[in-house]
């Protein structure tokens, strides 16, 4: 009898297998460098004084460093369920990185999704990067990099619309949104497409904190086109504001990068503004970029970023940055870059995320480093 009950427990472990194979990875990266900067802020104000020179240990010059776990697990027929928590620390401090709550901290503030792929495409649920960063990405000759890239632009037209950078729930855009359920479609003929809504919860309140946004993409031949369209509600409220379904975020975007051989460049345009307020916040972000990979190991990329104030031009940036990136091991990655902004008016585009510049004067950086994964 033990016999028969230790070769049915065999064959139900064996069958299982088969059709329900899972695994769990745990990953991350640490990006370390030293930076200098000709001048500083203590914050995103636009009316924050230059408190001059800044000579640092500077965290994510490429990207954040993260850890995270992730798994998957084979539920037969072509599907599987997918799990992803995801966070960002200070590899400097090991201080854990910002959520949507304005002073607050989370141990897996970018990603806590749990979702189902198949042929069908993807859906995931929870807290995620959204789908309009990863357009910016597969636009950007810089990759959206943490220095001198389409999404450090993106964040100083937040600055500039009043974000003050005490949370990662922003006034133009998003780079996370809480809730979300997003929807990514199987590519057909080089082309698809990333539905993202994000219920808000407010009592009596449908609209009230909702986040909708749809991305076209387009890869193919070396090309990579994007358009976004994205829309918030009640976006980056003060601590004692009640949701109240306002219409504040709105956000277009259309990019372009070509790859040729070892060349690539890349170029787009968008607008950011408050359709309930447009006539106070309302920008326009225009970028090319050039880059060049002189081996397998080793690239230089290139941007300029033109941020302006559509409603007094006055206010106004032009950012330059150019960075050379050399891979030591498939895991390690050494890098070096330069950045310039001439911010005019009230105008405090920044060069590296995180690090406030001073409003209206031009600024040089310079940051050198290394990334590892793991």
């Amino acid at each position: 009898m033990k016999l028969k009950c230790i070769a049915a427990a065999a064959l139900v472990a064996t069958g299982g297998a088969a059709y329900a194979q899972s695994s769990v990875t745990l990953y991350g990266a640490i990006d370390s460098g030293l930076l200098y900067q000709s001048t500083s802020a203590a914050s995103f104000s636009p009316k924050a004084p230059n408190t001059g020179k800044v000579y640092a240990f500077k965290d994510c010059g490429i990207y954040a460093s993260t850890w995270g776990l992730k798994g998957v697990e084979d539920i037969g027929g072509g599907y599987k369920i997918n799990f992803k928590l995801q966070g960002v620390f200070n590899s400097g401090t090991g201080k854990l990185g910002l959520a949507d709550a304005p002073g607050a901290s989370a141990v897996f503030n970018q990603q806590t999704t749990v979702g189902v792929s198949g042929p069908f495409g993807t859906f995931d649920a929870g807290r995620q990067i959204v789908p309009m960063i990863y357009a910016m990405y597969d636009t950007d000759v810089r990759g959206a990099q943490y220095f001198g890239s389409i999404l450090t632009a993106w964040l100083g037209m937040n600055q500039a619309a009043g974000w003050p950078g005490t949370s990662t729930n922003g006034p133009i855009g998003a780079l996370y949104d809480d809730n979300a359920l997003v929807y990514q479609s199987p590519k057909f003929y080089g082309a698809s497409l990333a539905l993202e809504y994000a219920p808000g919860g407010v009592a009596g309140q449908f609209q009230g904190g909702t986040r909708e946004s749809a991305v076209l993409k387009y890869s193919n031949y070396g090309l990579n086109l994007a358009a976004v369209y994205y829309n918030g509600h009640d976006t980056n409220p003060g601590a004692t504001t009640v949701p109240n379904g306002l219409n504040n975020n709105r956000f277009y975007y259309l990019g372009a990068m070509y790859t040729f051989h070892d060349f690539s460049v890349s170029t787009s345009y968008s607008i950011g503004k408050n359709p309930a307020n447009s006539s106070h916040v309302n920008y326009e972000l225009i970028s090319a970029g050039l880059g060049y990979k002189f081996t397998p190991a080793f690239k230089v990329t290139s941007g300029f970023y033109y941020l302006k104030d559509r409603n007094n031009s006055a206010n106004h940036s032009d950012e330059f940055a150019v960075g050379a990136e050399y891979s030591l091991s498939k895991s390690t990655l050494a890098y070096a870059q330069v950045g310039y902004v001439n911010n005019k008016g009230t105008m405090n585009q920044t060069i590296v995320y995180g690090q406030p510049v001073a409003p209206g004067v031009s600024t040089t950086a310079a940051m050198i480093g290394i990334r590892h994964s793991f």
